[in-house]
């Protein structure tokens, strides 16, 4: 899928079209071009994105790789950027992302996305009902694009701190191993999602640094907010990774204590059979010569005896505090 937009500053018209339309741009290079690319033949893609728009090779190459690092890298007239966007669909945390990748120029953006991009539809969808979005710059544009995805990345980390919650009462609660299992993921995922952050932060520390080609010194507060938002994504993703890792300890501690009250309880009980095992051992062998086997009482004193050793050992533990 293609789809693109040319804007006039000067009579605020908008086009509407595809690569006829990037086409009838390139040859005036007259108004704002905003191309966002999905799906598209990566051949044709390749070739159009370097022959028409003057893209480098290697950038194109990295930007239709279906996994790289974020990255950002300065040209002579426009600046590339590479992210790393939460898939659509997803409403949980999730490392299944989709490669987004901004070729920002002064007049012109291009977005080139492997998977259905939320953040790119959002502009998009703004874009039909106002042209503000171009009037106040691509670089403004691409700037709400990435926003957008960085909100989606907040919105779904904030989420993890009420779930984490609800394990730790359900810990107490009600323990299960399927508590452990979902702990672990969440900490396999927040290890992976922050190196992401790291990642990005990096990206935009580069625009925020330099103020390469493309973005204007009016952006520069919308570059700082974005920078802002992934240190604290950086920072919550550190501190729910130590949470989860605190719930994992928390929960091993907790069922190895069990583990100790389930062993001292069996231990007791043994304790207490041993000697009344011992005494039925004795007076269980068969030889004709045992005198308490002809009294008449003999086995009623024995269970009398049986009983006031149990009774004793019961109450020796319970002093002690092991029953």
């Amino acid at each position: 899928m293609i789809r693109a937009i040319i804007y006039s500053p000067e009579t605020g018209e908008i086009r509407h079209g595809e690569w006829a339309l990037v086409d009838d741009w390139r040859r005036t290079r007259r108004g704002k071009l905003w191309v966002d690319l999905e799906g598209e033949d990566q051949t044709q893609e390749h070739d159009r994105l370097i022959n028409w728009l003057g893209i480098n090779p290697l950038a194109v190459t990295d930007a239709q790789r279906d996994r790289h690092p974020p990255k950002a890298e300065v040209f002579d007239d426009y600046t590339f950027l590479l992210f790393k966007e939460l898939r659509a669909d997803v409403d949980e945390l999730d490392s299944e992302t989709v490669q987004l990748a901004l070729f920002v120029g002064d007049n012109f953006l291009v977005t080139r996305h492997s998977g259905h991009s939320g953040s790119c539809e959002r502009q998009w969808l703004d874009l039909q009902a106002s042209s503000d979005g171009l009037s106040n710059g691509l670089d403004y544009l691409a700037i709400r694009i990435v926003r957008g995805l960085i909100d989606r990345y907040l919105q779904i980390t904030l989420g993890l701190e009420v779930r984490l919650e609800e394990l730790e009462n359900e810990m107490f609660e009600s323990p299960r191993d399927d508590l452990l299992t979902e702990l672990s993921r969440y900490k396999s995922e927040l290890r992976r999602l922050r190196r992401f952050y790291v990642y990005m932060t990096q990206v935009v520390s580069v625009v925020r640094e330099t103020r390469p080609p493309g973005f204007s010194i009016e952006s520069e507060h919308h570059v700082n907010d974005a920078y802002e938002q992934l240190e604290r994504l950086v920072s919550l993703s550190g501190l729910y990774q130590d949470l989860v890792s605190d719930l994992m300890e928390g929960y091993l501690s907790l069922s190895s204590h069990r583990l100790n009250q389930i062993m001292k309880v069996l231990t007791v009980i043994t304790a207490i059979f041993v000697p009344l095992s011992f005494l039925a051992g004795i007076y269980g062998m068969n030889f004709q010569n045992m005198p308490e086997l002809s009294s008449k009482h003999g086995y009623f004193l024995l269970l009398l005896v049986m009983a006031a050793i149990a009774a004793s050992l019961i109450a020796l533990f319970r002093r002690r505090g092991w029953v």
